[in-house]
């Protein structure tokens, strides 16, 4: 009989949020605060770097930030060797920020066999609702996730 494989939420935990560097996460400065199964929390300290033309945080940065979350809370659900995709995605941008520390919580709303329903509120430092996004994963599991 096969030993139970290890599931994603067991090496992140041994990891720590403050060992979470994927690429993304170092190019825009964001940093887990906390993860557990089915949920993140994640920050980002939004600078002048991650203006648009009129100087506000860029919507992109904003996006990135929550897609982000909502990716680390599917991850944690998923068995060793299973992956996602990101089937949809939206975000209602809620108030204009400039500058100051944001906080992305994500929760898996709904899993499934095949598919995964994330939503995810970004707060700013004022606690201010800034922006609510969603989130639809496709699990990947066999020939589908290798290399994923």
């Amino acid at each position: 009989m096969d030993e139970p494989r290890e599931g994603n939420i067991e090496k992140m935990r041994r990891q720590s949020p403050s060992g979470f560097a994927p690429p993304i996460a170092q190019l825009l400065g964001i940093r887990a605060v906390t993860f557990d199964e089915g949920s993140a929390v994640l920050e980002l300290e939004a600078e002048g770097r991650h203006a648009n033309p009129m100087g506000t945080l860029h919507g992109g940065v904003l996006c990135d930030l929550a897609d982000l979350a909502m990716g680390v809370a599917c991850y944690s659900t998923l068995a060793a060797g299973e992956s996602f995709t990101t089937l949809e995605l939206k975000i209602n941008f809620l108030k204009p920020v400039w500058t100051g520390r944001l906080t992305a919580r994500a929760e898996v709303k709904k899993g499934g066999r095949s598919t995964v329903f994330l939503t995810c509120e970004v707060h700013d430092d004022k606690n201010s609702l800034v922006a609510v996004a969603s989130s639809t994963c496709m699990i990947l599991r066999g020939d589908a996730a290798r290399g994923r």
